[in-house]
């Protein structure tokens, strides 16, 4: 979970909406070239509900013009949950040749967005809000809802399923995207954690624990604050893929906790785009 010492501050853009993007240049910052901002435009991209032991989970789900097939992706937002610049982020990898579902993982307490407006973390009221939700997500209930995702992204027509599935998580979506490739680890063959929360702990259902579940290629990208209130989470990430004999690239990038997804304060374009055109060399080799 992201505690408050990593992630701070105010959090402004999810309920600006798709024409306040592209006139404060956010999508600039997500879709780099004009020819990906056209791609990215094009995208088709629907509301869908998807029935799940505990309910039924609202989320957007995106893939290119045409008929395809193309490979499945799942994509699990950070704390703050599905919101525009998670839109955003599913029609930019959409574009780039992929069926996606971004989820509303909190659809257990209600619909997304969770929270409309600025988010404050530094405000306790508000905080302990957003993290009740957080705390009705059990581990069973993740990998129910990972396997119900992957049922859903498998029944759409659009979606090539002789080629396996990718999974990429931001914040606690890190450990969820751990979750999902032990779950359902004959269908999962990429994973991409970013600035992920708790990967390697001493408790029993440590997220790196589940490393030898997985039949799949990881990006680990840890952030430097997050690297410096834990040193050592990064080398037992990289002894536990060592010894599952798991590829794996584990990297502390040189940008704070939550650099990847605008609208954070720590959003740091550069480090960001490092981290796509990593994740995107592992797709491309990955999901075949």
């Amino acid at each position: 979970m992201c505690d408050n010492d990593i992630h701070q501050g105010l959090v402004e853009d999810w309920s600006l909406t798709r024409r306040t993007f592209m006139a404060t240049g956010v999508i600039a910052g997500l879709a780099t070239s004009a020819a990906a901002r056209a791609a990215a435009a094009n995208v088709v991209e629907s509301d869908v509900s998807i029935k799940t032991p505990d309910g039924m989970a609202d989320a957007a789900l995106f893939h290119p013009p045409g008929d395809g097939p193309w490979p499945a992706v799942l994509v699990w937002a950070d704390i703050m949950g599905l919101r525009p610049v998670f839109r955003e982020m599913g029609r930019r990898l959409a574009a780039e040749g992929y069926v996606v579902l971004v989820p509303n993982p909190f659809y257990r307490s209600l619909k997304a967005p969770v929270i409309d407006g600025a988010f404050n973390f530094n405000d306790p009221d508000s905080r302990k809000r957003l993290f009740g939700y957080r705390s009705e997500i059990t581990d069973a209930g993740a990998d129910s809802d990972a396997t119900a995702y992957l049922a859903f992204l498998d029944a759409q027509p659009q979606t090539d399923k002789s080629k396996r599935a990718g999974v990429q998580g931001y914040c606690m979506g890190g450990p969820l995207s751990f979750r999902t490739a032990a779950a359902v680890p004959g269908r999962i063959s990429a994973v991409g954690s970013f600035h992920g929360a708790g990967l390697a702990t001493d408790q029993p259902n440590s997220p790196h624990l589940l490393i030898p579940k997985t039949q799949a290629a990881w990006l680990v990208a840890i952030a430097q604050n997050d690297d410096a209130k834990e040193p050592e989470a990064k080398d037992v990430l990289k002894k536990a893929f060592s010894a599952a004999g798991k590829q794996a690239v584990v990297e502390v990038y040189p940008a704070d906790h939550g650099w990847c997804v605008p609208g954070s304060q720590a959003y740091h374009h550069e480090a960001a785009e490092k981290a796509w055109s990593a994740l995107m060399t592992l797709y491309k080799s990955s999901l075949t």
